[in-house]
């Protein structure tokens, strides 16, 4: 059911990337140049990019361009819960960050880069949403590099369950969590780590001594400090339309993108593409 690239199989720096960006988290038509973009950084920092989706009936580690293109609004969005029946169906399905880390888990892939966690919906528990990203990465070897927590949800909740599971949370030369948009605002970070090496020796030990994943938090190179009114509004507006669920979350960035202007689009294409980056020049620096 697992169809690995051979490109994949044989490197020995390998960064994994999902496939709901490319499919659910811009507008139609862009995601392939997000996610083809984000492949090349990875490429340029000296990793081999492992985007992961479902097709023709398999899982798949490595796609080819013409493979992600099929990534369009129509795929499936696709958590730990629904890749087995995803793949069974012979449905195109893309991996959010925790179906992501499933199939690490699964194949082995120790390193992974994205836009930013998931994690305690606000209101909670009304409603009672939590993302299963936080689980996958509590039972995952796998370090995970972001613009922080998405700042739609409840940051500081998602920290202290992050807490909860032993997940260590490590700012990247920040001593505060960057809130996606931001890179201010965020609760204080338990570690900070200055350099890609200190990184990969922090993922090291806390894997030598059995524990699971990693959230490497990386600021963004532009800081939208100004974005949090948006994010209310566009909240406001899903709440009145009653959307829930899986949908929750692309109908609210749409919203945002609208309300910003684009600022919040082209903020969310740079930071995917330098967490990426950054994910491949830590799986480069990890010993062997």
């Amino acid at each position: 059911m697992i169809i690995i690239s051979d490109e994949v199989r044989e490197a020995s720096a390998v960064v994994a990337l999902e496939t709901t960006l490319v499919a659910h988290g811009f507008p139609a038509g862009e995601g392939i140049a997000v996610g083809l973009d984000a492949e090349r950084h990875v490429r340029e920092a000296g990793a081999i990019p492992a985007t992961i989706g479902v097709l023709d009936g398999a899982i798949r580690v490595g796609l080819s361009g013409d493979e992600l293109a099929r990534f369009g609004g129509a795929a499936r969005k696709v958590g730990p819960r629904d890749l087995a029946a995803c793949a069974v169906q012979g449905a195109v399905g893309a991996t959010t960050v925790g179906g992501t880390l499933a199939v690490c888990r699964s194949v082995g892939i120790r390193f992974m880069g994205t836009g930013g966690l998931g994690g305690v919906h606000r209101g909670w528990p009304d409603p009672p949403d939590v993302s299963a990203d936080l689980g996958e990465l509590a039972r995952t070897q796998t370090l995970v590099v972001s613009a922080g927590i998405k700042s739609l949800l409840d940051v500081t909740a998602t920290v202290e369950l992050l807490e909860s599971l032993g997940v260590p949370l490590l700012g990247f030369r920040t001593d505060e969590l960057p809130l996606f948009y931001s890179a201010h605002g965020g609760p204080p970070v338990p570690t900070r780590v200055e350099s890609v090496h200190e990184a990969a020796e922090v993922a090291r030990a806390h894997w030598e001594l059995g524990g699971a994943g990693l959230l490497v938090a990386r600021p963004p190179d532009e800081s939208l400090d100004e974005v949090e009114p948006l994010i209310e509004e566009a909240l406001a507006a899903a709440r009145h339309s009653r959307i829930t669920g899986q949908a929750f979350t692309p109908l609210v960035l749409a919203s945002l993108h609208e309300r910003s202007g684009g600022r919040t689009l082209a903020a969310n294409r740079a930071l995917v593409a330098a967490n990426a980056a950054l994910a491949a020049e830590i799986a480069a620096a990890a010993p062997a």
